[in-house]
């Protein structure tokens, strides 16, 4: 089979991807091995592969092709999460550009749009996926919406609303106006962004007074139910018991008294705003005030916000404060920097909003989970430093907003049968809730058209949260034969951000369900941000696109180049250049193999001695850097573990072993070390496999024909044996006099093909065995040990050995005189220059301290030089 002069990755990825699912090597069923199992972090069901993704699965398909080589069961589960805010806006998005509007909708209608995009989109990721390599069961792909997951997903709602942990309750809430829902307070991030500080003049009802009060926010002046002071304040004692007129709707509201009011801060009189500030909420309650909600689900004025009505909130703001300062109500206007919500999905400011929702009691299911990583060590986060992250969101944790005003999603199986907030049932089903409503109501004449299921969707993390066991079905079938042998999972690789959001909630339904943790380790990766430190997004447009770069560089160089800059928890800072690295490593190993293939064999030749004794250390070292990869392993490290590998390759392998076994030019290789080479050769493939699939499975079958299960991906990780030590130190000291050997024919100008002499005083006592080496390495006529130095030789130190290379012969003795006295006047011209320097008293007495002190070490340097060259000079006389 002729070898190829070039590794071409796009014809061999293609090809080798579509034999290993010919072959049905990724998918796996229970058996008699132990298993490893992987459940993958569900990408949007819409998304298209980033740097992210190719960073976290990647590494995902390192761990689990490893698995497969150490003999285990490896299974690793795909699938797509339906991301209800992320989906629907693109549904919605769609419709308007073809003029429908969502609210003209029925459900069923715009879930058969949601169904039809899914279909024409979803999945798309895990097509690119399998360009990187990923090698997932694929038929076991899971989407959180299909019917079993749902029902799962409904299951659980039922099951912790009977246990009294899930709620209907009225409260503030933070509000999306651009996707219109309530989120989670996870899932609102802070920013600090530059605003403006209102102090806004209120007049007193009944008199000339007036109070001032200072906010950021002016278009909710038109939904304040009341002016707060603090009874202690001395400035505003004369409020007491007056009432306030709202500029602009010239509303009659109480000035109330509370000591919640900080009398250090601000004009110490606080706009009481109960629909649009938690705080304000907690006030109105007390003191029974109105609450007035001047938005709609759009945040766009209502028609409390009389003339402004249907006016964005940012547009209304502006239009209010221009009407105030008009009549005269603005006191001043201060720059100033406040901190506010956005929304994690759409990044939109989020408004506070009352609203009924439902919610889910986190206090004492975080329990287990708490213990499981901060008190058992259960869990283990890697790197350790997250567990502080862990510890300080799930002891502070607050009870889990789980609605959501979307469409897309599982639909809350809560049923109305009245028109009370208390008239509702929640049943896996309408015939179960048909039967719960007329045993509630003792009304058997109840119908299942006197039930309206609640029209909210559930959040999309409510269904992730159950991922390691609803991917086994062990929720709905709890003892099925998947979920005892695949559960608990081994390994979960993910990102910090979402170490809260869906990590943290899955160890909480882990424990509730199946009183166990979902997996032993969880793996948390850095996050890929750009050469300046920038996180990357569609929106900074700094993320490359992923399939270009493996087109580019191939899948293997891609994953390389990623993971050789990916140190576990820290951030990578991407550089197209890793991937060129990554390239060239292949067409490395390529070359090397290209090499060895070339070489022909001659049965009758004796194996050198100096292969022999490189092939022993070659085994050596393999085996001292297979434990270190195993240890890198076991920790995470996986950056390490392939650099271990790269260097044990480049330079141990292809720089060094093969250099001292190749035979001479269009000479031939005995079979002995062709054989071995190749077995080596064959290791390095098995444990650089996981880094590099596509390369390391073609040069495999490249090497011999080879059955199906006799194929890499399923081949055996290479057995450990004992490491000789003194052998790996030996060739250490050995490689140093190699160099020291060419740096000496480097400088010399001394041909390699030219045979020198060589003579060691060994002050080192340095044992013999790689003497043969270095002497081909060295291409050495003669190698002699002596008593002491020898005179007119060219000689290098090793520690305390000296080396010694007879001139007569080796070097073109007029060449190098010329050389050296070229050498020497230039030195001496620049020591004069120097010194000249030195000898001007006003020079040394005004210039800087450490000028003087480099101009001194330059005279130093250059006495030192002149003193070698003349030495050299005379042993060549």
């Amino acid at each position: 089979m002729e070898i190829p002069s070039k590794y071409n990755a796009l014809s061999v990825e293609k090809k080798w991807y579509d034999y290993w699912m010919e072959h049905s090597y990724f998918h796996s069923t229970p058996d008699e091995r132990e298993p490893y199992t992987i459940v993958i972090p569900p990408p949007n069901v819409t998304g298209v592969l980033h740097m992210g993704h190719m960073l976290n699965n990647t590494i995902q398909d390192v761990l689990i092709r490893r698995a497969r080589l150490l003999g285990k069961n490896a299974c690793w589960v795909p699938g797509t999460d339906h991301a209800s805010i992320a989906t629907e806006a693109k549904v919605v998005a769609k419709l308007k550009a073809e003029g429908i509007d969502k609210n003209d909708l029925s459900r069923e209608e715009f879930l058969k749009h949601a169904w039809d995009w899914t279909e024409e989109y979803g999945g798309v990721i895990l097509e690119q996926l399998k360009k990187l390599g990923c090698s997932c069961d694929w038929d076991r792909t899971k989407f959180t919406m299909d019917d079993d997951m749902s029902e799962a997903v409904i299951k659980v709602f039922v099951d912790l609303y009977n246990k009294g942990l899930i709620y209907r309750g009225y409260r503030m809430v933070n509000w999306d106006p651009e996707a219109k829902t309530t989120l989670s307070d996870e899932e609102v991030e802070y920013i600090e962004k530059q605003g403006k500080l209102y102090y806004v003049n209120y007049k007193v009802e009944g008199s000339d007074e007036t109070l001032t009060i200072a906010t950021t926010r002016p278009e909710t002046i038109l939904g304040d139910s009341a002016i707060c002071i603090n009874p202690e304040d001395p400035r505003h004692q004369n409020l007491k018991g007056k009432k306030a007129i709202v500029p602009i709707c010239n509303r009659v509201i109480p000035i109330i008294e509370d000591d919640y009011v900080d009398v250090e801060f601000g004009t110490g009189c606080l706009k009481v705003t109960p629909a649009h500030d938690e705080n304000d909420k907690v006030l109105g309650d007390k003191h029974k005030l109105e609450v007035i909600d001047i938005f709609n689900d759009d945040a766009t004025l209502n028609s409390y916000g009389l003339h402004f009505q249907g006016q964005d909130r940012f547009v209304a703001r502006k239009a209010i404060v221009k009407e105030l300062e008009s009549l005269g109500q603005i006191n001043k206007i201060e720059d100033y920097t406040n901190r506010i919500g956005i929304s994690e999905r759409t990044k939109a400011i989020i408004e506070p909003r009352l609203s009924d929702q439902w919610f889910l009691k986190m206090e004492d299911l975080a329990k287990p989970a708490i213990d499981a990583v901060l008190k058992n060590d259960e869990v283990k986060l890697f790197p350790k430093k997250f567990e502080n992250t862990y510890r300080h969101w799930m002891e502070n944790i607050r009870d889990w907003n789980i609605s959501r005003q979307l469409l897309w999603g599982q639909q809350i199986p809560a049923y109305y049968y009245g028109d009370g907030k208390e008239d509702f049932v929640v049943a896996e089903n309408e015939e179960d809730a048909l039967k719960l409503a007329r045993e509630k109501t003792n009304n058997q004449q109840l119908t299942t058209n006197d039930l309206t299921q609640d029209t909210d969707a559930l959040d999309t993390w409510f269904s992730s949260w159950l991922w390691p066991m609803s991917v086994f079905d062990g929720i709905r079938n709890p003892e099925n034969e998947d979920i005892k042998y695949y559960y608990p999972t081994n390994d979960l690789v993910t990102g910090p951000d979402i170490l809260f959001f869906w990590v943290a909630r899955m160890i909480v339904a882990g424990y509730e369900y199946k009183d166990e943790k979902p997996f032993e380790n969880v793996y948390l990766t850095g996050l890929v941000r750009d050469k300046q430190r920038r996180k990357m997004s569609k929106q900074l447009g700094n993320s490359p696109d992923a399939l270009k770069l493996i087109e580019e560089y191939g899948a293997d160089g891609v994953r390389v180049g990623l993971l050789l800059s990916s140190a576990a928890g820290n951030d990578l800072m991407f550089d197209e250049a890793l991937c060129q690295q990554g390239k060239q490593f292949a067409n490395k190993i390529w070359n090397a193999f290209r090499l060895i293939k070339g070489w022909e064999v001659d049965n009758n030749i004796t194996q050198p001695n100096s292969s022999k004794i490189a092939i022993e250390w070659f085994e050596a070292k393999f085996q001292k850097t297979i434990v270190e990869i195993e240890d890198h392993f076991s920790k995470y490290r996986l950056s390490d573990a392939l650099m271990a590998t790269y260097k044990l390759i480049w330079d141990d392998f292809a720089s060094w072993l093969l250099e001292i076994v190749k035979p001479a030019y269009q000479q031939p290789i005995d079979k002995k070390t062709l054989e071995e080479v190749i077995s080596i050769f064959e290791n390095l493939l098995r444990i650089l496999h996981p880094f590099m699939p596509f390369l390391t499975e073609e040069i495999w079958q490249y090497i011999e024909e080879r059955s199906p299960e006799n194929a890499l991906i399923v081949s055996r990780w290479p057995e450990k044996k004992l490491i000789n030590e003194q052998l790996i130190s030996e060739f250490d000291f050995a490689s140093e006099v190699v160099s020291g050997i060419r740096n000496i024919r480097k400088q010399k100008n001394i041909a390699f093909k030219d045979a020198i002499g060589f003579s060691v005083v060994n002050n080192e006592n340095e044992a013999s065995t790689f003497d043969e080496v270095i002497a081909k390495l060295g291409n050495l006529e003669s190698f002699d040990y002596v008593k002491e130095a020898v005179d007119g030789a060219l000689t290098f130190r090793v520690k305390s050995n000296e080396y010694f290379i007879p001139m007569e012969g080796s070097i073109d003795v007029e060449a190098e005189v010329k050389k050296l006295t070229e050498e020497l006047n230039y030195t001496e011209g620049f020591l004069k220059s120097v010194q000249k320097k030195l000898s001007n008293e006003r020079f040394v007495n005004n210039a800087p301290e450490q000028v003087v002190a480099s101009e001194k070490k330059k005279e130093a340097d250059a006495l030192a030089k002149i003193e070698t060259i003349k030495t050299s000079l005379d042993s060549l006389k």
